[in-house]
């Protein structure tokens, strides 16, 4: 799992003001580094959806945000995703917990999150790219700048 400082670091790098999320426990451990650093604004939300439309106005407003929360949350928000990436047209970039992702390539868990994660970006048209344990916050860097790059919306699922 990338730590807290290492992702704060590769977010600012990328030019991102704030970060709209409702954390998982694993991506919740970034909670600490996010928190700390000035130079990012850290906004909580009661709800995935409205997540996706805070966000939606902050990138109206000029500035950078990403969209942080779990696949079931994912799934929850699913009509605000629809709003703001293709009626608005909006290039938002989300990282998504795929909880029980190794669990579940295991067959050791019940768990029907990571079965329905990916079919889900695919279905939305969200170009996305899975980060596992080998993965580096560079490499979320790098999704999120591609995605900049091409004026698109864009994820990253971090395998839990």
């Amino acid at each position: 799992m990338i730590d807290g400082f290492t992702i704060t670091d590769a977010l600012k790098r990328c030019g991102i003001t704030h970060v709209v999320w409702i954390p998982d426990t694993e991506l919740g451990t970034w909670d600490a580094a996010l928190s700390a650093d000035n130079a990012l604004s850290l906004i909580r939300v009661c709800r995935e959806g409205e997540a996706f439309a805070l966000a939606g106005g902050l990138w109206l407003g000029g500035k950078k945000p990403i969209v942080v929360m779990q696949c079931t949350g994912l799934f929850e928000a699913g009509d605000a995703l629809r709003n703001v990436l293709f009626d608005m047209k909006l290039p938002l970039f989300m990282v998504i917990g795929v909880r029980s992702y190794y669990a579940h390539q295991q067959g050791t868990t019940a768990d029907t999150c990571p079965v329905f994660a990916e079919p889900i970006m695919r279905a939305w048209q969200v170009p996305y790219v899975v980060l596992d344990h080998r993965s580096t916050a560079d490499d979320l860097a790098n999704a999120y700048l591609q995605a900049q790059a091409e004026k698109r919306a864009g994820a990253v699922l971090i395998a839990e």
